[in-house]
């Protein structure tokens, strides 16, 4: 997917305020010939060369500081904040999001054109909010870690000004877990089978896929009782499945719980019911 140019989103903002600014002063974000569909990003320069705006970025946010978890195929809109001041006021801010070790070969995504809104808390400061959609469908699984939040703001005097990395945020792979104990109903005392399976997004495959060699623990909650409890840990195998056995002594609720890593977020299974008798 070509990425929106970031002066879109910035465009709408100066007309919210009725102030023009030619399109030269945009920020240029190009396609390139990567794979998926990536694109490269340029920094843009600022529109007057002899005179730096004195545009300052006070805070910028995506998705709240939250990681962006995706699925292997739809598409998520998540929200951005940015503030920024200067003392001829703002005319409007942006913020995109980008991976990579530099502007020209890294890849991300811009801001979205439609529902973008700025509010000035006074003359010289305002908030600008937006959206911004990811496709996990343009996206390689080394992209799940921690991307860079870069913001373009322009004044009212048409001056423009980028930050390629103001803040951070986290894409993850989303996760999926399952649990299954048997046999149902069971004696007391004897022993049941508690089986599952963690998979999670593969980008690239458009697939869910075992997550191997993982933690993930086993728990129990006794019927009536409000909290799970902690039974044991293993490791899930090559392919991402799970199975241990223990001894059924009550009636209860049985899952499985993966604290997550840094590409993949936590999950707890739906939990399974066993009869005891």
């Amino acid at each position: 997917m070509r990425i929106r140019a970031t002066v879109a989103a910035v465009s709408g903002a100066l007309a919210f305020s009725a102030l023009a600014v030619p399109a030269a002063q945009a920020d240029d974000i190009r396609p390139s010939s990567a794979d998926h569909g990536f694109t490269a990003l340029t920094s843009a320069k600022t529109s007057k060369a002899t005179k730096a705006p004195k545009i300052k970025i006070t805070k910028a946010t995506v998705n709240g500081g939250k990681p962006i978890v995706l699925g292997t195929s739809a598409k998520k809109k998540v929200s951005f904040s940015v503030t920024a001041s200067d003392p001829s006021g703002i005319g409007g801010a942006a913020a995109f999001i980008w991976v990579g070790k530099n502007m020209n070969s890294g890849f991300g995504f811009g801001p979205d054109e439609k529902g973008f809104s700025c509010k000035a808390a006074n003359a010289t400061t305002t908030t600008c909010k937006g959206t911004i959609t990811a496709n996990p469908k343009e996206l390689l699984n080394a992209h799940a870690t921690t991307w860079k939040v870069g913001v373009v703001a322009v004044n009212m005097e048409g001056e423009e000004l980028q930050r390629d990395s103001v803040a951070k945020v986290k894409l993850q792979r989303l996760s999926k877990l399952t649990a299954n104990a048997s046999p149902e109903p069971v004696k007391k005392g004897k022993t049941i089978t508690v089986t599952g399976k963690l998979t999670r997004a593969n980008w690239e495959t458009v697939k869910y896929q075992g997550y191997g060699k993982q933690s993930v623990k086993l728990q129990f909650k006794k019927k009536g009782a409000k909290t799970y409890k902690n039974i044991k840990t293993i490791k899930s195998s090559a392919n991402g499945s799970l199975k241990t056995t223990v001894k059924a002594t009550v009636d209860g609720h049985w899952r499985y719980s993966f604290a997550g890593t840094a590409s993949t977020p936590a999950v707890v299974s739906a939990a399974d019911y066993l009869d005891v008798k």
